[in-house]
């Protein structure tokens, strides 16, 4: 099965997730640039905390805890620095720590040197200057696993829909490239069924074809903050969880003609792009 990530800061929502089988709690602390290059999309902007990182921290107890970090980055006014980020990180408990918009292989070393064994690395790509140099990143001794961010990675080529990165080939190229690693890899969300404009199914069945062990629960799976108490986020999870792990049970088999979903994707991709170029 996928590995699961559902990001939240709410200790009780950590816990009702936790219970339904996801895999990973994703405590989002990065900020520094994001409001820059997704300024005006509706995308999540969080800023959690290390104390939030503390609460999840005690609060699960079989999920693993993933913190993504900021980029790497200076101390300044307000900011701690990127080693005094990753140390709080790290002596709060997290398990798993990802790095975002990083562009250099020099960028990836020094994080994986500040982390320094005490969780694992999980290099977030979402920019072309890293997929440019991907290569030599993955050189890096201490890289746990790696995960292919598709929002700011089309960004960074221009696209207009993140899915593009799938129907192109580029996601295939980069998990080609991971498994001859033998590093494990994901990329991107994953919508209740039936939702999203790339159908949920469709994308599901992309994961097991190119070989991902993880993904994050969007937030068009479960958007808590629409819901008004914890009884419905319960709910939804028992209920599209369950249908979700059912599909994957059919994947894990082989039941499913995995090359005429590709098609189908590419296909639906060409169309979604084709009437966001009409409406612009």
């Amino acid at each position: 099965m996928i590995k699961l990530m559902y990001i939240t800061n709410s200790v009780d929502i950590a816990r009702i997730v936790e219970d339904f089988g996801v895999e990973r709690i994703f405590v989002d602390m990065e900020y520094i640039g994001k409001d820059i290059r997704q300024g005006g999309m509706n995308t999540v902007q969080n800023h959690h905390t290390v104390e939030d990182v503390k609460a999840i921290r005690k609060a699960i107890s079989k999920a693993e805890l993933l913190v993504r970090c900021n980029p790497i980055h200076e101390k300044s006014e307000g900011n701690l620095s990127s080693k005094e980020e990753i140390d709080a990180i790290v002596e709060s408990g997290a398990d798993i720590i990802m790095l975002p918009y990083f562009k250099t292989v020099e960028e990836v070393k020094i994080f994986v040197d500040l982390v320094g064994g005490r969780a694992k690395t999980m290099p977030l790509v979402e920019t072309a200057e890293a997929v440019a140099v991907i290569d030599d990143i993955l050189e890096i001794d201490g890289i746990d696993e790696i995960f292919i961010g598709l929002n700011d990675l089309s960004l960074s080529y221009g696209m207009s829909f993140m899915f593009e990165l799938l129907s192109n080939g580029l996601v295939e190229t980069l998990c080609k490239k991971f498994k001859a690693k033998g590093i494990p890899y994901g990329f991107g969300g994953i919508a209740s069924l039936g939702k999203g404009l790339l159908n949920s199914e469709m994308v599901i069945k992309e994961h097991y074809r190119l070989g991902s062990t993880s993904a994050i629960l969007s937030r068009s799976f479960c958007n808590s903050c629409n819901y008004e108490n914890l009884g419905q986020i319960s709910e939804i999870f028992n209920v599209e969880l369950g249908k979700i792990r059912e599909l994957e049970k059919f994947c894990a088999k082989g039941e499913i003609d995995f090359v005429s979903n590709q098609e189908h994707v590419k296909n639906r991709v060409n169309e979604i792009v084709s009437k966001m170029g009409k409406q612009q």
